[in-house]
């Protein structure tokens, strides 16, 4: 559903929205690594997110610190030259162990016995950052963005797909363990976190590029976060 700034039950929006396809011709799990840059397709998913923004009198954008998130922004912001890009560390991707490492289509890492240590305990994660500890810092940075807002204000968060998908599981109560391969957060997704009268109310999605999307576009480790 696109954005609007009218609805039935008036709402400040926070679109929380994941970066677009990386170059990463090798499948490198690339996680906090510097140096990781859209590619053609994800420029072109940037170019479409800026387009589904356009007509919305946004109040406010911010970006995790990492290049994806921050060329993702760029088209938008272009389009609201108004208002400034504010970097937010606590959208930034989620510390990963197995950082570095050349998944692949298949993602063959995690079959190597060097590996198997990192997963004992998938409820946690073992293998990276706590999912309690990424629930609470996504939280605070959307909910720290709705309290700046207007009643029916809108604002565009630019992060990753572990981020995002914690904080929506949270948002609606579910358990934050899951399963990497069903989360419903593909590139250049938009998930939409509500607030009425200061509180979280609901939690929309969107896929505003989903013809661009490649084969992997929703798989956790080959293609990124």
């Amino acid at each position: 559903m696109q954005p609007s700034q009218t609805d039935s039950s008036p709402a400040a929006q926070v679109h929380v929205v994941r970066h677009g396809e990386v170059f990463n011709p090798t499948g490198i799990l690339y996680g906090l690594l510097p140096g990781y840059h859209l590619s053609d397709t994800g420029r072109a998913m940037a170019n479409r997110l800026a387009e589904y923004f356009a007509p919305i009198e946004l109040e406010q954008l911010r970006s995790s610190p990492l290049e994806r998130a921050q060329e993702t922004l760029a088209p938008i912001a272009a389009t609201h030259p108004q208002l400034p890009v504010r970097i937010d560390d606590r959208l930034i991707e989620a510390d990963n162990k197995l950082a570095g490492q050349v998944f692949g289509k298949h993602n063959v890492a995690i079959f190597d016995p060097r590996n198997w240590r990192y997963f004992v305990n998938p409820l946690r994660p073992s293998w990276g950052e706590p999912y309690v500890v990424l629930a609470a810092r996504m939280l605070d940075a959307i909910a720290d963005t709705a309290s700046e807002l207007s009643p029916t204000g809108q604002a565009v968060l630019v992060s990753h797909q572990l981020p995002i998908w914690i904080a929506r599981r949270a948002a609606e109560g579910r358990p934050l363990a899951h399963d990497p391969r069903k989360r419903q957060c593909t590139l250049a997704s938009v998930t939409t976190f509500r607030f009425t009268d200061g509180h979280l109310s609901g939690v929309t999605y969107a896929e505003p590029a989903r013809d661009l999307l490649r084969e992997n576009g929703n798989k956790a480790f080959s293609s990124g976060h």
